[in-house]
């Protein structure tokens, strides 16, 4: 084992700040990097040294992986934390960091290689009897084999691009006669996104639910799993708003989804924090999704159940530490919840909502946390994700959970740019999330149509009231005489 003194954080914003608070907790020194954009951000000033990264772009910036191992090296740093996004899941940066005598926090860059090609994935698991989704799960890159393939499983289908995720290379087809040209779309987004334009077949589920599974697995062999959570409320196939437990999963399942879980770590050899993905038909029928091989934005609402540190568990991992956790001895009380609080404009397709914080004031709310890594007067980016912060609630039931979420809605003040606080209020308050009974496509069958009502409403009585006032105008009119 090799205590880690220093670790450079290879990553900005909420997430950056969050290691930063467990690397301190553990008397570990942290190193930020930083744009030209984040020079004022909370995680240069909260860490011990911070190296400047030239340029504004993420490519220029927090992707080159090069600079940020020169800057480890520099600063005698022992490890790197990747965080989520931007290098977290990049296999190539996992080697260089480790061929540079550097710890990566995070799995071994075989892991990570399985686990971000969808094709490689589902092979590895199949030898795990682990429940996969009805498909093929080789790239397909004939139409005419594809069509071949999508008539044997029967339609709805779904195109998939073997390398990628967030709803990137991804087409769902309801009959043949839209095949070609889906196939054809979902290969160009798939080479645009991810360089590679491989894609795969497989059964559409309708009406389902986003199940994932936390696990942490330690180089001595033990692989553990933290429960599941509940991701189905998204947009454009992306997470908005997460919970732990799940309100629909018994304990039967739970135990189900957390041994397939564990056979898919141990599928690819995993060490460190990861989650695996599952998603659910209406029957509780469970198939494996993907895995992350990184901690996840959501990862607070299962701390808040467990008590357990993600991050201090992924660093003492990287150090070598046996885990000192034992499934039998784990449990979970209470529910937590968690609202992405996005700078974006949900009332208009949720597009990005560039700008500055002109006013930024967080909830002081017993039971909420906000993770976040912003000032007043910070400028949520083109250049980045338009995160601002993770609101989070616990309660010792889930109806507590939204009432505290709902109350730190209403005390969360931004000024300056729209946010997803509104949408957040919306998804509580709606009788299908309320009774569990939601699944991923919650905001084209609920919210969409309520907006286009609303909508609807206030041009209809916009038009009212320029009738009456046109009326009144008339009657005041005095007409010449002839």
């Amino acid at each position: 084992m090799s205590a880690i003194r220093k670790i450079v954080i290879a990553n900005r914003g909420e997430i950056a700040v969050r290691i930063i608070k467990s690397a301190k907790r553990l008397s570990i020194k942290t190193v930020s990097i930083y744009s030209d954009l984040d020079r004022a951000s909370p995680h240069v000033l909260m860490a011990d040294e911070a190296f400047h990264l030239p340029g504004k772009t993420a490519t220029e910036t927090y992707l080159d992986m090069h600079q940020i191992v020169k800057i480890a090296k520099k600063a005698n740093a022992d490890a790197i934390h990747p965080g989520y996004g931007f290098l977290s899941e990049n296999a190539a940066f996992a080697n260089l960091v480790e061929s540079n005598g550097l710890k990566f926090i995070g799995p071994s860059a075989k892991s990570i290689k399985i686990m971000g090609n969808k094709i490689a994935a589902k092979e590895a698991v199949s030898k795990f009897q682990v429940p996969l989704v009805p498909g093929d799960d080789k790239a397909i890159e004939e139409i005419t084999k594809g069509i071949e393939i999508a008539e044997q499983i029967g339609f709805p289908i779904l195109i998939k691009a073997a390398a990628g995720g967030g709803g990137k290379g991804m087409r769902v087809v309801n009959k043949i006669e839209d095949f070609n040209n889906s196939f054809k779309r979902a290969v160009s987004e798939a080479k645009s996104a991810f360089g590679d334009g491989s894609v795969f077949i497989e059964k559409y589920i309708e009406d389902p639910k986003h199940i994932e599974v936390q696990i942490l697995a330690d180089n001595h062999g033990n692989i553990i799993h933290l429960f599941e959570r509940e991701c189905s409320i998204q947009r454009r196939h992306q997470k908005v708003m997460e919970e732990a437990p799940s309100p629909t999963v018994n304990e039967s399942l739970r135990e189900a989804l957390g041994k397939a879980a564990i056979d898919v770590a141990k599928s690819c050899q995993y060490t460190g924090a990861g989650t695996v993905e599952f998603i659910m038909d209406t029957r509780s029928n469970f198939y494996f999704l993907e895995m992350n091989t990184r901690l996840q934005v959501e990862h607070p609402v299962t701390e808040f159940i467990t008590g357990i540190d993600l991050v201090e568990q992924q660093i003492k991992i990287a150090e070598g530490h046996s885990l000192q956790l034992e499934q039998a001895n784990l449990t979970f009380s209470g529910h937590a919840i968690e609202l992405r609080v996005y700078a974006e404009d949900a009332q208009n397709n949720f597009l990005p909502s560039p700008g500055k914080l002109v006013t930024y004031s967080i909830p002081t709310v017993d039971g909420i946390r906000v993770d976040d890594g912003v000032l007043e007067g910070s400028e949520i980016s083109v250049f980045y994700d338009p995160m601002i912060s993770k609101l989070i609630a616990y309660g010792k039931s889930r109806k507590e959970a939204i009432e505290k979420l709902l109350e730190g809605i209403e005390a969360y003040v931004i000024e300056g740019v729209q946010t997803t606080l509104p949408f957040g209020k919306f998804v509580l308050k709606h009788p299908s999330f309320i009774d569990g009974s939601f699944n991923t496509h919650f905001v084209e069958d609920h919210y969409l149509p309520t907006i286009k009502n609303e909508f609807n409403q206030e041009i209809s009585l916009a038009g009212k009231v320029a009738a009456y006032l046109y009326n009144q105008n008339l009657k005041k009119v005095v007409l010449p005489n002839n």
